[in-house]
């Protein structure tokens, strides 16, 4: 950070004599086109490094041979977890996560082997409440004009299977869960990209039609908007049931021990299943934290029109600091309680070692750049956000109860990373670690009395969460 102030300083006393080199329009002149040739010097080292760029990847080449050297797999505190989930070609992480988070306690409760439950269930309702969402949304705002931002924003994100935690507390409060050998995953819930095509493009015609109505008509169109939005609903629960399955209402299921021996075989609902097995108060006993260096801490915000359905809760978290975050996550995972956790996951990934280091790969020294933003200027330039949930699951602390490292059971399969894990250095945690899903009885009580605050509202579009999984 101090040579990149130092250059820019370097930069601004140059200012007077490259304002020669360029016109009053800004654009490339062939002064300046000529002042940045000379920069490049060809020096011997330059046209070996352009030599081997052309014919390797970057990462390749700025791997850290030293940081190679010091990978350690050793956990202080881990949290025994069995199987490695993977969601595909999807972006359904924050509902593995939340269902990692469940298996767990199951597994460990009832002496299970790998189990899981059903993604392909959870994922059908989340699609058909996010369309109503989308719909419900464009009715309200049936009156704005078309370059209105809030009716601009729904129209380019109708729909996706990114999310967070209020994924899982809505839909999984309302509609409960499943075993996954009760509604397997199919193809096009392993791969959503084409069926979610179509599904935002079948929403935007409705989007259009529900607009329409209200030009011709005003408030005396709300009972053809209400038809125009039912008609388009029975379209996408077709396309879901023809995609996924039609979800169950009813089931038989057989529990089998970890060495394979049948324990109980009942009939459940869906409903029914959730509270013998999780029983859990998703919305009212887990808090959301974030990391935002961006705006005040200690304070409560709420994130407009972020939710899985309409008459669900908008993402809303209270912003602190990582010391914070990071004692709880401790007295979490020390009580054998994994979490769910977000973060810029692609950012200095190993992804053959499963690695998470600012130290893997040294861009500066191979290129002869600096990049000194901070968290605080990455978020602000959209350059980070959190792209990625996973199951917080290990931390590994010094003698001094320190934190050295993390780890995290991932979705994206067994062969990928370390057994399906990642492990991240504490320094890249406070680097690109975004929010936190904790118990209610793991929070100190001068951060739970937060949650009574009235929250800021956010807007959509806000850049924190411009790159949300």
């Amino acid at each position: 950070m101090k040579t990149r102030h130092i250059m820019l300083a370097a930069a601004l006393l140059a200012a007077s004599a490259c304002a020669k080199a360029q016109n009053d329009g800004g654009g490339l002149t062939p002064e300046l086109i000529s002042e940045l040739q000379a920069s490049f010097q060809g020096t011997p080292t330059d046209i070996a490094l352009m030599n081997a760029l052309c014919n390797n990847g970057i990462n390749k080449l700025a791997l850290s041979h030293e940081s190679l050297a010091n990978i350690d797999t050793h956990f202080s505190h881990r949290v025994p977890s069995k199987g490695i989930t993977d969601q595909k070609r999807s972006g359904r992480c924050w509902m593995f996560t939340g269902m990692n988070v469940m298996r767990a306690d199951i597994i460990r409760q009832h002496g299970l082997g790998a189990f899981e439950f059903s993604q392909a269930y959870t994922f059908f309702w989340d699609q058909l409440e996010k369309s109503n969402l989308f719909l419900q949304s464009v009715i309200n705002t049936a009156s704005r004009p078309a370059d209105d931002q809030t009716v601009d924003w729904l129209f380019r994100h109708p729909i996706s299977d990114g999310g967070q935690f209020t994924g899982i507390s809505d839909i999984i409060g309302k509609y409960g869960l499943v075993p996954k050998d009760v509604m397997p995953e199919t193809v096009s819930s392993n791969d959503t990209q084409v069926m979610a095509t179509l599904i935002a493009r079948r929403l935007r015609e409705a989007g259009l039609d529900i607009r329409t109505a209200y030009a011709n008509d005003g408030k005396k169109a709300a009972g053809a908007m209400t038809a125009i939005k039912t008609a388009a609903l029975k379209d996408i629960y077709r396309i879901l049931v023809l995609n996924i399955g039609q979800p169950p209402t009813e089931f038989t299921w057989t529990m089998y021990s970890a060495d394979g021996r049948p324990l109980s075989t009942k009939t459940y609902t869906p409903r029914s299943f959730y509270d013998e097995y999780v029983g859990d108060d998703l919305t009212g006993n887990y808090v959301m934290f974030m990391n935002d260096p961006t705006r005040p801490y200690y304070r409560r915000y709420e994130i407009d029109l972020d939710r899985h359905a309409y008459d669900g809760y908008n993402w809303t978290y209270i912003n602190l600091p990582m010391d914070d975050i990071k004692a709880m996550a401790i007295a979490s995972i020390k009580d054998s309680t994994m979490m769910y956790m977000s973060c810029d996951v692609g950012k200095y990934l190993n992804i053959d070692k499963g690695i998470n280091d600012v130290r893997n790969y040294d861009y500066e020294s191979l290129l002869g750049v600096d990049f000194g933003m901070d968290k605080r200027e990455r978020i602000l330039t959209y350059d980070s956000g959190s792209t990625h949930a996973m199951t917080l699951v290990a931390v590994d602390l010094d003698e001094q109860g320190k934190p050295k490292k993390w780890m995290v059971e991932n979705s994206w399969g067994a062969d990928k990373g370390f057994q399906g894990h990642l492990i991240m250095t504490d320094e890249w945690l406070d680097n690109y670690l975004f929010r936190l899903v904790v118990n209610k009885k793991y929070i100190p009580a001068d951060i739970l009395d937060l949650t009574r605050l009235d929250p800021i509202k956010l807007p959509a579009w806000d850049p924190l969460f411009q790159c949300e999984q």
